[in-house]
């Protein structure tokens, strides 16, 4: 198996409180400076949560807030720029402080199910509601990521370029679950043929090491592995023994795993090995060969951690990397 981290490695999962782009981006390259990642802001409000953050890198397509969340228009306004604004100064941020970093490098994106689930047509109905809206989201997307991975990589010369695509939405997608804009009725369930095309146009078109993150329950590991996913990202709590078959599948296929076990809000952390517990027993619940769990699997926060204070975020991620360190170090203690 050829990943592009080294054998036990940790990384987070996106966001981070407070508003400061250039202290969040210098606690992720102290505490995970083997795998380090774009930390996201939400806190700064319109156009640095998910959806808008992704929503700016659309092509051709613009955006704005309404009262009931993102919504498309016919022209780029201030929502919009804000969106490329907030990118850009993160980017700027990134090449000051990282621009000579030679290891692998993550950055995210929210996928096109959760995208089209998360912004109305000007009507009001979701996007995800129409077909042919989610094919121009789906294009419109993956040359907006493309054009991303780009500039990244023009910024990060040396580094190898990982692309989480954020899907929390896609088994609600799946399962017919998304409320209407109303939340009256439900939408129509998503074919899982027509929902790994769309992935797969985003995973092709974007040429980095393809992640898709899904912290839900009911996560489709063989649609993600199908769309040409390369390693999945998980809140290991919601993976029950029912998935124990697709979780073994997955694994036996050389697709790498990001498993969250440390709360993304604030607790008392407890002793370490009891954090590498669940990773391990699931280990040996699949029976792969216990060599092998260091180097196929990365230690993340459950999810990301915009509700933690600064302090937990700093203890959390230290404790993804010494818990992914002894799982390597020490895979049968």
């Amino acid at each position: 198996m050829d990943f592009p981290w080294e054998a036990g490695s940790a990384t987070g999962v996106g966001s981070y409180p407070g508003t400061d782009s250039a202290e969040a981006l210098r606690v992720v390259l102290g505490e995970l400076p083997g795998l380090p990642h774009l930390p996201e802001l939400p806190e700064r409000g319109p156009g640095a949560d998910m959806i808008g953050r992704t929503a700016g890198l659309l092509i051709d397509l613009a955006v704005r807030v309404e009262p009931s969340g993102w919504r498309f228009s016919d022209r780029p306004g201030r929502d919009t720029r804000r969106s490329h604004d907030h990118l850009v100064r993160d980017l700027d941020v990134l090449e000051e402080l990282a621009g000579g970093h030679d290891g692998p490098f993550k950055i995210q994106v929210c996928g096109p199910w959760t995208l089209a689930a998360g912004i109305e047509l000007r009507h009001g109905d979701r996007a995800l509601k129409d077909p042919g809206a989610v094919r121009d989201l789906t294009a419109s997307l993956a040359e907006g990521v493309a054009r991303h991975v780009a500039d990244v990589r023009r910024r990060l010369p040396h580094a190898e370029i990982l692309l989480q695509i954020d899907e929390p939405g896609l088994p609600a997608a799946l399962a017919g679950t998304v409320p209407t804009a109303s939340g009256f009725s439900r939408l129509r369930a998503i074919e899982a043929p027509i929902a790994e095309e769309g992935l797969r146009q985003i995973i092709e078109a974007s040429d980095a090491f393809p992640i898709v993150h899904c912290c839900a329950p009911n996560v489709p590991y063989g649609l993600l592995r199908g769309a040409g996913a390369k390693a999945i990202s998980a809140d290991l709590s919601l993976v029950p023994k029912r998935d124990d078959d697709a979780v073994g599948e997955t694994i036996d296929a050389g697709v790498g795993l990001l498993l969250g076990v440390v709360p993304g809000t604030d607790v008392p952390l407890p002793r370490l090995q009891a954090t590498a517990a669940p990773v391990r027993e699931l280990w040996r619940r699949l029976g792969f060969p216990i060599a092998r769990l260091g180097e196929q699997v990365v230690i993340t926060p459950s999810c990301g951690l915009a509700g933690a204070s600064p302090a937990y975020v700093r203890a959390a991620l230290k404790r993804c990397r010494e818990t992914a360190r002894t799982l390597h170090e020490a895979p049968d203690a």
